[in-house]
């Protein structure tokens, strides 16, 4: 059986929780390195603008992956470095990337029929707001000029499995609400998140709890969160690289 936070001690969406200090780039590090285990071998994966590119390279040497941009490459071999970067290979957000031996290229239309023809076995992808019913909002926030939504709406739709990467909270903002407050990318259709706090799946009954990062504990967690979480009664301690 899983148990529930006390509903009483909810916070409301403006929550200032007692974080564990942990370096930027180390955060972001663990939520790319955590979600790279999710990944298996034959896999096409896409992998969103921002802290989900980081994933390329933390994928191990062992598991082979093929990743997709689409903007019309299969074959990302990761982030390019100072020493390989090549002005005319680039990922969809323009950050400069390397191609494995192999790779394919194509045009953006032939990239979106493999997203939309449900080829794609993982998307992962930053978010503003998560609810607990999967909903995604991660492309706008009204008032504010944005140059448009991208691919995020079909790769949410067409991908088998919706990962998002994000920090927990934002200034002071819960970002793992009831129900989302800004403009949706798509609904019902996120299946794991992975925050700096943990890991959290979305479930018929909400979101739950299933790993928890070294130094923070359940009441933190759940402090940092709008939505009730169910604790997953094998909740275990997230890994780390």
């Amino acid at each position: 059986m899983t148990q529930k936070t006390d509903s009483e001690n909810m916070p409301s969406s403006n929550v200032s929780p007692n974080k564990v200090q942990v370096d930027k780039h180390q955060m972001r590090r663990l939520i790319a390195w955590r979600i790279a285990q999710e990944l298996s071998d034959g896999d096409v994966i896409n992998l969103g603008i921002g802290m989900p590119s980081l994933v390329a390279n933390e994928v191990d040497s062992d598991v082979e992956v093929l990743l997709q941009s689409e903007n019309g490459l299969l074959g990302i071999a990761g982030l390019a470095g100072e020493s390989d970067t090549d002005a005319d290979l680039v990922n969809a957000g323009g950050q400069p990337i390397t191609a494995d031996t192999g790779a394919s290229y194509f045009n953006s239309a032939d990239s979106f029929a493999i997203i939309r023809g449900g080829h794609v076995d993982v998307s992962v992808l930053g978010a503003l707001q998560v609810d607990e019913k999967g909903n995604l909002a991660n492309w706008i926030i009204p008032g504010k000029m944005v140059p448009g939504m991208g691919g995020a709406m079909d790769l949410v739709v067409g991908a088998k499995k919706v990962i998002i990467a994000m920090e927990h909270t934002a200034k002071g903002q819960a970002k793992l609400l009831k129900n989302c407050t800004l403009p949706l990318t798509a609904s019902g259709q996120v299946n794991m998140i992975v925050t700096e706090m943990g890991v959290i799946t979305i479930t018929p009954q909400g979101m739950e709890l299933t790993e928890i990062a070294a130094g923070y504990s359940v009441e933190q967690v759940q402090a940092a969160t709008e939505a009730e979480l169910t604790i997953s009664t094998n909740l275990k301690q997230m890994c780390q690289p």
